[in-house]
Parts: C-alpha cells; structure tokens; sequence
C-alpha cells in the first residue's frame, strides 16, 4: 500500500463551537470522533468560538484555535465559520476540512482554493425549522445547493437525510451517523439534589424551538392523567416567544417541573438514566444526537412519528404525532412500568450494536483518505433541484439502523 493511504493526515474541524462538547450533538461528534483520529495519527485541528471556555491549548490531543463570532442568531455560525477559513489561508495546508453544517457551504470553495479537500456534514433540514424567517429559509435552500456544488462529499447522518439529497440532487452522500455513551449500571445519586427518584418522573430534554414540539409534548402531559411528574429540560437564547408559551402551560400544571439548562453531564446522564419515560419531539433534524443519548440511557422513548426517528428506534420505540397521542402513552407507561423498562433495554442494545463512536470514526478516517488521495464528487451534480418537492415521510418503520460508516473504494478493508 502506498504512503498516500497510510501516511497521517492535517485535518480540520470548522463550523461548531467546539470542544469541550456541552451544547450540541456537532460539538460531542467533533470531541468524539477528533480525539479518535488523533489516536491514530493523524493531526487534528478543530476552531472553536470565544467565550465558550478558558482558552485550551489543546484537548485530548486536538489542537484548538479560537476564534470570536458575531453574537446573532442569524450570522453566529457564518461569521465565526468565515474567521476559521481565513486563520486556515495563513497556516500550513490542511490535507482534509470537515466543516459542520450546509450553512457555512459559501466558504467551502474558499477553502478548496488552498489545496484542501473539503467534505461538508449537511446537518437537518433547516429550512423547514420555524425559527428562521422567509429569507433565513432561503438562505438554507441556496446553501444547500452550494454544498452539492462545491464539495468534495457530503456527509448525512441519517438515511432520511440521504434519501432527500439524493431526491433534491441526485447525489450521493456519505452515510455517516452519531455513536451513542451506553451506560448499563446507571447511578441516581445526582438525582437526590433534584427531588427525585428512579423509575418516578418522565423527561423532555430539548431546545426550545418549534420543530421539537416541547409544546406539544407539555399539553399532551397535562392532557394525561399521569401521577409522575414531567421533568423539562432545555431553553433557547433566540427563541423567547416560543420558551414563554411553554413556560405558561407548564405553570398551569404543578405537575411540571422546568429545569433549564442542565449543563452537568453527570448529572444530566443520571436523569436519562432514571427516567420511566423520555419524550422526544425533534422532527427535521436527521439523527439526533439527544435521542441517541437516551437510548444509550435506557430510556423508554416516545418519539414524534417520523422517519428519522423510527429509523433510529426501530420496533422498540414508540410514536406520537399529537397530544393527544402522546397523553396515552405517557399514561401507558405508568401502567405497565416493567413493559418501559423492558422498551429502554432493547433500545440500549440497539445503541450499542448500530450507534458506536469507534465505528463512526473509522468511516471518518477512511473518507478522509479517500478526500486526500484526489476522491471527489465536485461537478457531479451542479445543484439543481428536482422540481417534485420532498417531503418528510411519517408511518416509516425500519429494523435496519443507517449504515454507521462509507464503504471503501480503495480496496482497503475497514
């Protein structure tokens, strides 16, 4: 085999906030997958936002640069992404970018200029989230079509997501999906300094925007005539409307417990863990790395009926697509306790034989090889959309979870 396909390589993690991970499913892939790559050789580099914690030289092997952003809903990701892409023009070449999110696609050939081979992990679909405007959903629309156009791959991380490109574009993605933290012997010290006791509370843990129906998931609660309480966790810098209507219905019901922001890790395992039921309402996003978390929990969990999330839960989990629905199955659960418990359990084994980290890196690091050896799928499609509108399939039921990485054309064996 020749140096060009075992040698190590630079490569760049742009377009997040960055690591230590503590906001996103981005930032945990970036910790999770970067810290891997660097235990096999390669040298990794990965920009993070100012302000996010005390400047680290380096973590768990990863150089760290970082770099200030505009403080805008709108422009935080863009100008920080725009920043990053100019530190890399007076630094020695990177061999292979991975840059997080469709958005940041309008800097891509900027980067590709320099020699740099550049894939691009699309993310959801953006532009179907309530929280941008007309022209912010545009903006999405356009920067998809940049991200087929200019890359030299494109990264999904569902199926779901894949099968869109593929209709919108005709292009081939990169199936790469999130690993998932399975914890088998849970602890629930943690949950003491919270009033609360295993197997005696449901759970929501999002941020509060519109595709990820807390609203929902709070009026379908209090529609139920559920004895445990609901435990909320999560709010939203850009979304103050949308939190305060949440806020109101949940003080309507003594029941509901708002906590915020759990930002101790710890801690926030432990309530995933000791959960009797786990509600997840997140709907355009692809996998989502919060669902994965709960399985990797034991968690039981009821999903908002869609494709990204029966591709994920499989048989195991268990679907709403209104309150109503929902106000059943949270009843449901309380009735049959053993029946929740015996749902997270095949969910955790299902996390652990699809949803694993050292898989999801290896296909990392074999896209990056074939990105570095001259692999591209640039002028393959020119971005134009096919004229029939995709829409988000629901009633979707699959046993098969998306293939965790590529497959290799080099003839190397994974």
């Amino acid at each position: 085999m020749s140096d060009r396909h075992t040698r190590p390589l630079r490569i760049a993690m742009v377009g997040t906030r960055g690591v230590p991970a503590a906001y996103s499913g981005f930032e945990t892939a970036v910790e999770e997958i970067g810290q891997r790559l660097v235990a096999q050789g390669h040298t990794i580099t990965v920009y993070c936002r100012i302000g996010k914690v005390e400047k680290l030289k380096t973590f768990l092997g990863m150089k760290l640069v970082y770099l200030p952003a505009v403080k805008s809903k709108t422009m935080e990701t863009l100008s920080h992404t725009a920043l990053s892409v100019l530190h890399m023009l007076f630094t020695p070449k990177h061999d292979v970018a991975f840059v997080f999110n469709a958005a940041n696609s309008p800097l891509v050939p900027v980067i590709r200029a320099r020699g740099t081979a550049v894939a691009v992990h699309v993310d959801g679909l953006e532009w179907k989230r309530d929280k941008w405007s007309n022209t912010g959903k545009r903006y999405y629309r356009i920067a998809e079509e940049l991200a087929v156009r200019h890359a030299d791959a494109l990264i999904a991380d569902a199926a779901g997501i894949a099968d869109y490109y593929d209709h919108e574009f005709g292009i081939d993605t990169e199936l790469l999906s999130y690993g998932s933290k399975v914890i088998r012997e849970p602890a629930s010290d943690r949950l003491a300094e919270l009033g609360l006791e295993t197997g005696k509370y449901h759970l929501v843990v999002a941020r509060f925007e519109p595709e990820n129906h807390v609203d929902v998931i709070v009026d379908g609660y209090t529609k139920s005539e559920a004895e445990l309480p609901l435990i909320v966790v999560g709010s939203a810098p850009y979304s103050a409307a949308y939190t305060e209507r949440i806020a109101a219905v949940a003080a309507s019901d003594d029941r509901i417990r708002m906590l915020g922001g759990v930002w101790d890790q710890e801690q926030l395992n432990q309530l995933y863990a000791n959960a009797l039921t786990y509600s997840h309402g997140h709907s355009v996003g692809g996998t989502n790395p919060s669902l994965l978390r709960a399985m990797g929990a034991g968690a039981a969990v009821l999903a908002w009926d869609v494709v990204f999330n029966r591709e994920v839960l499989g048989d195991d989990g268990k679907f709403f697509a209104t309150s109503d629905d929902l106000a059943g199955l949270i009843v449901g659960a309380e009735h049959d306790a053993e029946g929740a418990r015996q749902s997270g359990e095949g969910l955790r084994d299902r996390a652990e034989e699809y949803y694993d980290w050292d898989a999801v890196s290896a296909g990392y690091e074999e896209l990056a090889r074939r990105l570095s050896t001259g692999y591209s799928t640039h002028g393959v499609s020119r971005g134009k959309r096919n004229p029939v509108p995709w829409e988000v399939p629901t009633g979707y039921r699959t046993k098969t979870a998306p293939a965790r990485h590529a497959e290799a054309p080099l003839g190397e064996a994974q």
